[in-house]
Order: structure tokens, then sequence, then C-alpha cells
């Protein structure tokens, strides 16, 4: 296709700012709506696997993100009491690190500057006010006054997705899945050389994940009644009740969470939009499509690999809806295995019963999906 398109990407996180650099720079003029006030991200750490850093490689980002994190290779196992079941070294895609830990805030910079060098626009602060639709393009007026006429409007706009709501109305708001993810981030102990997991009868994982040379995160999900939420001023000792049964490293590292605020709680819900992710020149993309639990590390990912495979489905196509055609009958049936998959691990880690059709999926195993997950997407 013929540069350049006009895009407005509605929302700035980890997908939109990469499809905002992969347009950008095929020439087509990008402008990105992001509510908050600036390129931060809640949370603490997240981690890239090799599919993931392929496509930063794509979009010019790879070296900012492994300098600003931690790559590893090789994942331990270990039993409730700390010692070592296994060490299992993970797979990569082409020649990209099997896996790269990173701080979100760091992350949310280096894509922002990304998008910026590449002569996309961030505007940050507003959001769609008014949206319209015809066969040849989309009008959108944003509520800081830019906006126009646009051949394109992507909803990177996360779990809660507004442009979502503007296309179907209430009828796919994220489901709760019954449980919730504790993180707090701390010094990296020096022997934590990649994710150190730690799992057994207890109906429960703990892992510790570096994420950079000086800091890594430490991570549980417990099944959490939809209300509850954390005692601010107790939040690290609901943590260490929760973790009691685990010693070696996760008791080494929780006996460091003293401040209840340092306590990241999140509740883990999924979003499946079963009608089609794009309507005309409309589409939905990242969380705002398909989100998962984070059991195969893989949300973001999915995010990322979203946005550089419509970056090239526009390249391939003659037209704006043959593209998007194209990128949804591409991305449907990885996403939603994933999504699939990561909810069936959730369950099986847990304890909670699990379907035939999840049964079947698990025969897979968390190896296995790594290995399909590094082939071209």
């Amino acid at each position: 296709m013929t540069p350049p398109l006009r895009v407005l990407i509605h929302g700035g996180g980890i997908g939109g700012l990469t499809l905002a650099t992969a347009l950008a720079r095929r020439g087509h003029h990008v402008d990105v709506a992001e509510l908050r006030d600036q390129p931060e991200a809640l949370g603490v750490g997240i981690i890239q696997p090799s599919n993931a850093l392929h496509v930063m490689r794509e979009i010019g980002a790879l070296d900012a993100c492994l300098a600003a994190g931690f790559a590893w290779e090789v994942l331990t196992i270990c039993d409730p009491t700390g010692a070592v079941l296994a060490k299992i070294p993970q797979p990569r895609m082409g020649d990209a690190p099997a896996n790269n830990g990173i701080p979100r805030p760091a992350l949310a910079r280096i894509l922002a500057t990304a998008a910026t060098d590449a002569d996309a626009n961030l505007r940050f602060g507003t959001t769609i006010a008014e949206l319209a639709e015809d066969a040849d393009g989309v009008d959108a007026a944003l509520t800081d006054g830019h906006g126009g006429r646009y051949d394109l409007v992507v909803g990177f706009d996360g779990i809660g997705s507004p442009l979502r709501k503007r296309r179907y109305g209430e009828k796919y708001p994220p489901e709760y899945t019954g449980f919730a993810n504790w993180r707090v981030t701390l010094p990296r102990s020096p022997e934590v050389q990649g994710v150190v997991m730690s799992t057994g009868n207890l109906q429960a994982k703990a892992l510790l994940t570096p994420i950079s040379d000086d800091l890594m995160y430490l991570g549980s999900v417990f099944a959490e009644a939809e209300d509850f939420r954390p005692d601010p001023e107790h939040a690290h000792e609901q943590l260490a009740e929760r973790l009691a049964g685990f010693g070696g490293p996760i008791a080494e590292a929780l006996a460091q969470v003293t401040d209840p605020a340092a306590v990241v709680y999140s509740r883990i819900s999924q979003v499946s939009v079963e009608e089609p992710w794009h309507v005309g020149r409309i589409a939905l993309a990242g969380d705002a499509a398909h989100a998962s639990t984070p059991h195969l590390a893989q949300g973001a990912a999915m995010a990322v690999e979203d946005a550089l495979v419509l970056a090239l489905s526009l390249d391939a196509a003659d037209t704006v809806p043959a593209a998007l055609a194209a990128w949804e009958e591409r991305r449907r049936p990885r996403a939603l295995w994933v999504q699939a998959l990561s909810r069936a691990v959730l369950k099986q880690e847990t304890g909670t019963p699990t379907t035939p059709e999840e049964d079947e999926l698990l025969k897979v195993g968390i190896p296995g999906a790594a290995h399909v997950l590094v082939r071209p997407y």
C-alpha cells in the first residue's frame, strides 16, 4: 500500500507504541491518543520472551531494551523448600535472546522514544471524543481539540478498552478469573540469573524474575475473592501469610518485603472478543481484543506481534479493509491459542478443575508452547 496513510492509535501502551513506531518508520502519519499524562507504566516488571524481542528488533528498540533489562536463557524450577528440580534452557527466535526481564516504566520510556524518533505524534492526556466512519475513512475528534480524518483507527487501549465499548457496548467486559497477582520489586540476588520458579503441592507458585542488573521482582498468584483488596497498611504481611509454605530463595526474598506500599496487587482478568476484531476501518488489538492470564508470559508479546503483523499486512494489501482482514486471519488463531493455554495452565497450577478441551491443550505443556511461539507469527 502506498504511504502515507493517516492512522489514529487509541492507547499509548506497549502495543500502541510498537504499532506507532512500525507505521511511522514506514512513512505513515501516526497520531497516538493516550489518556495518561506521560509515557509511564504502572506495575513492576515484565518478561519479553524471544518472539517479543524479535519485534523490538524490527522496530529498532532491541538494544535499548537489552540495556535497560536483564537477558536470560534458563528457567530454574525448585520445590517449595528451594531445592532445584530442573534447569530448562529456553528457546530463541532467530538470534534474539530467549528472554529479557525489564521494568515496565523503562520499557514505556523506550517505546515512547522509539515512536517519537520515528516521527509519530504522541498526544498525552487525551482520548477520543467523537468518532464517525464511512466507507472511505474515519473522522475522529480528540478531547484535546486535535483529530481529523484517518484511514485507520486502532484500539490498543487495554483490557477496559473504551473503543471496544464504542463498537460492542457491554458485550465483552473483562472476566475475572478468580485469581490475582501479587508482585513486589526487590534488589536482585546474584544467584537469580533467570526466572526461578518454586512450585509444589501448595496449589500456588512463586517466582523471582530479574528485570535489570540491580532489580528483580517476587511474584505469586493466589485465588482471591473478586472484592478483595490488600490492606494498605498490612499488604506485606498478607503476602507473607500466603507464601508461608515456601523456603529457599523465595523465603529469602520475602524477608526483604517490609513496606506494604511496595506490594502491587492486580486481579487477573481476560477478554475474548468473539466477533471480528475489525469492522470497516476500526480495529481492536492486544488486550482490547484478547487479554489473557500471565501464565505463559505472552500477553505483551501478543500485543507487539499484533502491531508488527498489522504493519506488515498494510505493506502487502491494496486497501485498508483488505489489510485488516488478512491481519485478523493471521493473528486470531495464535492469540486465542495463547489465551486458552495460559488460562488452562493457571487452572492446572492452582488445582482448579480443567475442561477436556483444556486437558488437550495442556498436553503441549509450557516448554512445547515456548517452542511454538518462537516460530514466525
